[in-house]
């Protein structure tokens, strides 16, 4: 009964996000009273496996009693406190522990409160870089085709997926597009790493010629996740960073989906063993509590911004719950769970599992593609397998697997013909055998 009620009274006054609201006169929502680990749970009482972590935010399980009792006890303490002028422990010491768990060279934490919003700020913080470099005329980005970086206006221009972009296209600043090194389409034969170092050639021959007025390149690092998970080999990065030193260009690694374990390593980047100039992190930032986002920048980056008041070469950026104390809590409660257990090796046992659970589908007539990156699998449904002809995106294959997900107590949610799993790393392999085995069936009953 509270269901009906609450699915009534939500659409009554609530506009959902990434929703065509029509859908919901037939597509029923799904009101949550709680969530417990890898589960969240309806009024009637059903429970529905969270396959996508809740948009990729949720590490350790939803309702983590350390998380919890670390913010409980933050809140008898401080709720919030302007960031300008004043400071507070746990954004210090969540500093000082991010500096010193990312790669070498990144000293600094500017925050900001979603993930879109770190990109804006490594945007912006580049471009005054420069202009406080006296090198004005370094103010344009490139970026990779198929990627994304969020959804306020100067991610959306540095991101290249059309459904996202196109409807405000005149609002846009102008971007530089490299073509994406995913390796999807690949030639038959190719590995990972041929095709890669291939689709670099297109990155460095735009930096040759537009060097000197490019202030970056901004890509996701090794997944391009909002982007069909579309994956390539290290290698890319590695060559991007020397080519960026090379030419004088900055590089923002925007690593707000990946980061935190979801590709193998802490970092997609310590797989390429290169450091950005920027590194964007939010999401799994607070293990899926509270929205916190920061851009981590050098000591070279900060020192151009150091000066006398009176020369106007402070950065001009603010949030008003930049660094918020019951965030930070999160965020340090989560850095401590990575801390007293080796979640990264018992990731990797849980990713070998996922790999098996799925290896059927290798063989299936309409999965053009199983890939996969640490925690981050993806299975790609085609219309026609030996040309990787996609299905028309107007039949909405991925809506029935949703929807066979849902009938079944799997939260599954295609991005278009891509089925994907991003749980939380709490999950065991009972769970993960139910969540494979509901995916492959609802694949066959979508491709039929």
């Amino acid at each position: 009964m509270i269901n009906s009620e609450l699915k009534t009274r939500d659409l009554s006054v609530v506009w959902h996000p990434c929703t065509q609201m029509k859908d919901h006169e037939w597509l029923p929502l799904i009101p949550i009273k709680s969530g417990r680990g890898v589960y969240l749970e309806d009024y009637d009482g059903k429970r529905y496996l969270d396959a996508i972590s809740s948009w990729w935010v949720n590490l350790f399980g939803h309702c983590n009693p350390a998380i919890s009792r670390a913010i409980e006890q933050q809140l008898d303490r401080l709720e919030h406190v302007i960031l300008a002028g004043f400071t507070h422990e746990p954004v210090v010491t969540l500093s000082e522990r991010l500096v010193s768990i990312t790669p070498a060279g990144l000293d600094r934490c500017f925050y900001a409160d979603n993930g879109s919003s770190a990109v804006e700020v490594a945007l912006k913080m580049s471009f005054h870089y420069w202009l406080n470099q006296n090198q004005p005329e370094k103010n344009r980005f490139i970026t990779l085709s198929n990627s994304y970086h969020g959804e306020t206006l100067g991610a959306l221009a540095v991101g290249n997926v059309e459904l996202y972009k196109e409807t405000y296209k005149p609002l846009l600043m102008e971007t530089l597009v490299a073509p994406s090194p995913d390796c999807y389409h690949r030639e038959a034969g190719e590995d990972w790493e041929s095709h890669t170092r291939k689709r670099f050639e297109d990155m460095l021959a735009l930096l040759a010629q537009q060097h000197d007025r490019i202030a970056a390149v901004v890509v996701e690092p090794l997944v391009q996740c909002a982007g069909s998970m579309r994956m390539y080999h290290p290698v890319y990065l590695s060559l991007l960073r020397q080519a960026c030193d090379r030419y004088q260009v900055h590089l923002i690694a925007d690593e707000i989906a990946v980061g935190f374990g979801r590709s193998g390593t802490l970092f997609a980047c310590e797989q390429a063993g290169i450091t950005p100039d920027f590194m964007c992190l939010s999401k799994g930032l607070t293990g899926g509590y509270l929205p916190l986002a920061v851009t981590l920048t050098t000591d070279r980056v900060y020192q151009a911004f150091y000066d006398d008041y009176t020369r106007l070469n402070a950065f001009l950026h603010s949030h008003s719950y930049t660094g918020n104390p019951l965030s930070c809590s999160a965020a340090l409660a989560t850095l401590d769970l990575f801390e007293k257990t080796d979640v990264l090796q018992h990731n990797s046992t849980l990713a070998r599992h996922m790999a098996r659970q799925v290896e059927t589908l290798r063989d299936h007539p309409h999965v053009g593609d199983v890939r996969q990156t640490g925690m981050i699998l993806a299975i790609e449904m085609v219309k026609d397998k030996s040309t990787l002809t996609a299905f028309d995106w107007k039949e909405r294959r991925g809506l029935k697997v949703y929807q066979y997900g849902l009938d079944h107590g799997v939260l599954l949610r295609p991005l278009g013909n891509v089925v994907y799993f991003m749980p939380p790393y709490v999950i065991t392999e009972d769970e993960i055998e139910l969540m494979c085995k509901t995916a492959v069936e609802g694949i066959h009953l979508a491709t039929r």
